[in-house]
């Protein structure tokens, strides 16, 4: 990473010409941007995918999980791709602490300005920001990326959804025993609709949620699903729980999980963070251990 610091009297005479770049985003709120990613850091490394619609940042673990964090157009004051596509690696550590360089309260008053511009394959990213007439200027290395898991998630194939206040489960999480190597979630047309189980060294822990309590927002369930999850993999997403309002829970015929995340930034704007994770495949079929957790 390179970086400069220089005093300006305004950001936006330091604009200069934009015409080698086949991106130029420009955002009042650097911390709207951080937020975001904040929510995904749980790698060194990222792969982002921009294209007219926005940029979507990719980080992966074990090839089990998948976290995505969309940042729209709509979200930049100024938002100009000139390509189809373009896809790049990039350290993502590095990234944030870039966007954080003048801080990160939002305590302060003052909003940093940032500007990205990257030129295509090969090419830095490069971050201008700018706070209280002081601009620096960021040159980040962008990598060849990798190929990303596919989940093949479809809402075509979904079978059971819940959409629900994060504060609600946020109270959750912090009850279960987070000694448990699984998370099991339990979802059934039935009582108890939607139950979160633990297995830990004090015992098995559950907590349950009524489909039409007030916490629940939606909940649509064709049939009775009990699947298990890494709570290791899982862990990152409490980053995304505690930064949203609402989240919804989906589960398709693979028993596949999809955590959709709603970020509302300092803007009112609202951003999407989607967790995917695969199930436990060496969680064992046991009918009669569904059967009396449906009881």
């Amino acid at each position: 990473m390179l970086f400069r610091m220089s005093r300006l009297s305004q950001f936006s005479q330091q604009s200069g010409d934009e015409s080698p770049y086949i991106l130029v985003a420009k955002l009042d709120n650097a911390r709207n941007m951080s937020n975001i990613l904040k929510a995904v850091h749980f790698k060194d490394s990222a792969t982002c995918f921009v294209s007219s619609n926005g940029i979507k940042v990719t980080v992966e673990n074990a090839k089990c999980v998948q976290a995505n964090a969309f940042i729209q157009s709509n979200l930049f004051q100024e938002y100009t791709f000139k390509e189809e596509s373009a896809t790049f690696r990039i350290n993502l550590n590095v990234l944030m602490e870039c966007l954080n360089i003048f801080g990160s309260s939002k305590d302060s008053g003052c909003f940093t300005t940032l500007k990205l511009c990257y030129k295509g394959y090969g090419f830095p990213l490069v971050l201008m920001l700018e706070e209280g007439g002081v601009l620096t200027d960021c040159s980040i290395q962008t990598e060849e990326p990798d190929e990303t898991l596919d989940f093949d998630f479809s809402s075509a194939n979904v079978l059971n959804k819940i959409i629900m206040k994060s504060e609600c489960l946020r109270e959750a999480f912090d009850e279960l025993d987070m000694t448990s190597e699984v998370l099991q979630i339990l979802m059934s047309p039935d009582n108890p609709y939607f139950r979160l189980s633990t297995f830990g060294y004090a015992g098995s822990t559950h907590s349950d949620f009524p489909k039409d309590c007030d916490m629940v927002e939606s909940f649509e369930c064709e049939q009775t699903q009990t699947n298990r999850y890494k709570i290791n993999l899982l862990k990152p997403s409490t980053k995304a729980l505690h930064l949203s309002s609402k989240i919804s829970i989906r589960m398709d015929d693979r028993g596949f999980l999809s955590l959709q995340y709603m970020i509302v930034n300092d803007d009112g704007q609202v951003c999407f963070v989607e967790y995917l994770c695969a199930p436990d495949e060496e969680m064992e079929d046991d009918e009669d251990e569904v059967e009396s957790s449906v009881r």
